[in-house]
Order: structure tokens, then sequence, then C-alpha cells
């Protein structure tokens, strides 16, 4: 599910709500291509540390737990950051999250 969130300046960002299969797949590169560096770097550092003590197995697991977070952290980032919701619509999908908390 997709939402779009808007800000002063007249920028509107899509956002995808829910699981992040990207992140799933691709694990840091993705807030790092998004220009997420602060996302990026504790993902990669978690991943580091947990996969060095697992022996590399355990950082597929923090690669799942992120997949469920990451959307939602990315979201509310760009909402602390003077976004809001473009439609009632995107804030209804927000809501229905429970990203507007």
């Amino acid at each position: 599910m997709k939402a779009k969130l808007k800000n002063d300046a007249g920028i509107i960002k899509e956002v995808k709500v829910g699981f992040s299969w990207t992140v799933f797949f691709f694990s840091f590169f993705v807030p790092l291509i998004r220009g997420d560096f602060k996302w990026a770097a504790i993902m990669f550092l978690i991943s580091l540390l947990v996969g060095y003590f697992g022996y590399g197995l355990t950082a597929f697991i923090v690669g799942i737990i992120f997949s469920f977070m990451y959307n939602k952290l990315y979201t509310k980032e760009l909402l602390s950051k003077g976004y809001y919701p473009l439609s009632d619509a995107d804030r209804d999908i927000f809501n229905s999250k429970d990203y507007l908390s």
C-alpha cells in the first residue's frame, strides 16, 4: 500500500506502508539510496555487530525485523521534518497503520 506526503515547499514523496520487501532483500542499501543516512548506518552497524557474534546467521534475523519496521520509521521521520498527508485518503492509510500517533 502506498500513500503520499507533501511538505510546505511542495515536494511530494510517495511512501510505502507496511512490510518493506526492498529492505528484506537489499538491507541497509534502501535507506542509503533514499538519503536516510542515519538509518542506513544504524542498520549496517546492528547487522554487522549481530552478524559477527552469530556467525552471519543472526544478521538475517535483523534484516527481517527491520523489514517490518523501516517503512514506519522512514514515514515518521518525514512527518517530523514537516511533511503531511497529501489527502484524506492518505491520512486514513496512515491512521489505519498507526503512523500518525
